[in-house]
């Protein structure tokens, strides 16, 4: 599971104010249009299994590129892509199927045993993706950048989801449609810039 780095504040906490808010999840459909990205939210069953997830993103219409992120408590996420014949999906960490129901939903999509592992055993390894990390490859995203987001365990899933977004150039977009603000790391949290 997410083992953020200690005093990094989780950018839920910012948007909040005080404090977290209760429910830190959020599921989005990315959409490349003629004019650029568009992030539409998914329905709240887009959260609750991934067959519901599967199904919201192919009751969208897209001509284009369609993707979907799917932030699980700020601890985990999962990337999403409906194709002709099937779906391709990322879970940033595999540990995460032990304990939750759509997590297991992917490693089973994946075909793949979901890790024997106590509860708690959980804060004492490190996550690992598991999936298709050539998901976003001929969008602009490839494999080992993918790798290197998901493997940066410092970071909470809202902020590895925005660095994908940076990465695409929908980080306002995302910001906005989620109401998550995340710092960008190249500062350091500085406020610095090295130019």
């Amino acid at each position: 599971m997410n083992t953020s780095a200690a005093g990094s504040q989780n950018p839920f906490a910012a948007a909040d104010g005080d404090g977290l808010d209760e429910d830190r999840s959020y599921a989005v459909a990315v959409l490349r249009g003629e004019d650029g990205w568009d992030v539409r939210e998914l329905g709240d069953g887009a959260l609750e299994s991934l067959a519901d997830a599967t199904a919201e993103m192919r009751r969208i219409r897209a001509e284009r590129a369609s993707f979907a992120l799917l932030n699980i408590d700020d601890d985990y996420f999962i990337l999403l892509r409906p194709m002709p014949g099937g779906v391709r999906v990322l879970l940033s960490d595999a540990t995460a199927a032990v304990t939750d129901d759509i997590a297991a939903d992917v490693m089973d999509e994946l075909d793949e045993d979901i890790p024997d592992l106590d509860e708690d055993e959980l804060d004492d390894v490190d996550s690992w993706p598991e999936g298709d990390l050539e998901i976003l490859a001929d969008l602009g995203v490839p494999s080992d950048v993918l790798s290197v987001i998901c493997d940066d365990q410092s970071l909470w899933a809202s902020e590895q989801l925005h660095a994908i977004a940076a990465e695409l150039g929908f980080e306002e977009a995302l910001a906005d449609e989620t109401g998550v603000e995340v710092d960008d790391a190249d500062d350091g949290g500085d406020g610095d810039d090295d130019d």
